[in-house]
């Protein structure tokens, strides 16, 4: 008799001291589960009873007295003789419900997207996550299997896959931008769960957080982005972002001369610094260029100089760039527009007259 008692489970309970088990299969040893023998599922706790490979009874936190009338599945399948009092066999498993917080993911690999503004380009991403135990029957069907326990490391790498694979599908989805995802991390998150979760319900699981701390792209990148910053201040043109590169590298070259100071070091920083000063006059001219008016306005030819005075050469003005010519000049020797015949129109009443004339035909006026 002594044998047969120590070999009868009377009180069924599973103490939980980790942080990590999420399934806790009860210790059998041989024995067997005698009926009315006590079970207390505590808070945050899930018993299953189990036969033969096939899920019984399921049991929610509080105490129970097994009988017949709280295991009917059991009872049906081993059919309990004696007035169903004899001893039985019977695994138990139990789940925590709790949450599982804090569980970090990252991507291996870096994710390749399309974006709108620096083409193809590929993405690192990490943060955490939390998950809990959703329906524990699904749960112990789908991953569990006959371990004797089962923790948040056996099934991290399996989660971390499905959240990245989530993520690369919120992305092509979402066709959003890198500068907009990374400004806005909360959104994207938010919208990251929400795939994230129907894949963790066919587990059993329901996914309670996703969080993205931070989002990397490639050193070419951040420095593209680094410099789009710095031309916000003065205008997002193309000839915005010529002048800027033009006296960083003016800068830069200022800083190194040449190797060891040599004079032909010097030379090449000399010719550098030619070369981007012309660059950046183009820069600068196309702005004066924009300013012009559509027609140009008639320059009248200086009257030529007295006796008392020495000679002035004749001269007119580019009606494009505003560059100075000799008053033969067909084309601008500065910017290459063709130049329109010079004429002289009177004040007063706006008719044309010869370069020459002193005085209107029409109304007199003396011409300045």
């Amino acid at each position: 008799m002594g044998f047969i008692k120590t070999n009868l489970l009377k009180v069924i309970e599973w103490i939980d001291d980790s942080n990590d088990t999420i399934v806790y299969r009860f210790p059998m040893d041989g024995r067997q589960i005698m009926s009315g023998s006590k079970l207390t599922v505590r808070e945050s706790q899930i018993a299953i009873f189990v036969n033969k490979g096939q899920i019984a009874d399921i049991f929610e936190p509080g105490m129970y007295k097994l009988t017949t009338a709280n295991l009917p599945i059991l009872t049906q399948l081993l059919s309990w003789p004696y007035g169903f009092k004899s001893p039985f066999f019977a695994e138990v498993y139990f789940i925590n419900t709790k949450q599982f917080t804090n569980l970090k993911w990252g991507t291996s690999n870096p994710i390749a997207m399309r974006d709108k503004e620096f083409g193809t380009i590929r993405i690192r991403g990490f943060g955490t996550y939390a998950f809990k135990v959703d329906n524990p029957k699904t749960f112990l069907t789908e991953l569990f299997g006959t371990n004797s326990t089962f923790r948040t490391e056996d099934i991290s790498q399996y989660l971390k896959s499905m959240l990245v694979q989530s993520i690369s599908d919120t992305i092509a989805e979402s066709k959003i931008s890198a500068l907009d995802m990374a400004c806005n991390l909360l959104e994207f998150s938010e919208a990251t769960k929400e795939v994230i979760a129907n894949k963790f319900t066919g587990l059993g699981l329901q996914i309670t957080n996703f969080v993205i701390e931070n989002i990397s792209f490639p050193e070419a990148v951040e420095k593209a982005i680094d410099t789009r910053s710095s031309m916000g201040v003065l205008g997002d043109t193309m000839d915005t972002y010529v002048k800027y590169t033009t006296v960083n590298a003016m800068a830069e070259a200022a800083k190194n001369p040449g190797e060891a100071g040599t004079m032909a070091g010097a030379g090449v920083g000399l010719g550098a610094g030619v070369a981007m000063a012309s660059v950046m006059k183009d820069a600068l001219s196309s702005d004066t260029t924009k300013k012009t008016t559509a027609e140009p306005t008639p320059v009248v030819a200086p009257v030529a100089a007295t006796t008392e005075e020495a000679p002035k050469k004749k001269v007119k003005f580019c009606g494009e760039c505003g560059a100075e010519l000799s008053a033969k000049a067909k084309f601008c020797d500065a910017c290459g527009a063709k130049q329109k015949p010079v004429e002289t129109v009177c004040p007063n009443c706006g008719i044309k007259l010869k370069p020459t004339a002193k005085f209107c035909d029409e109304c007199g006026t003396k011409i300045k």
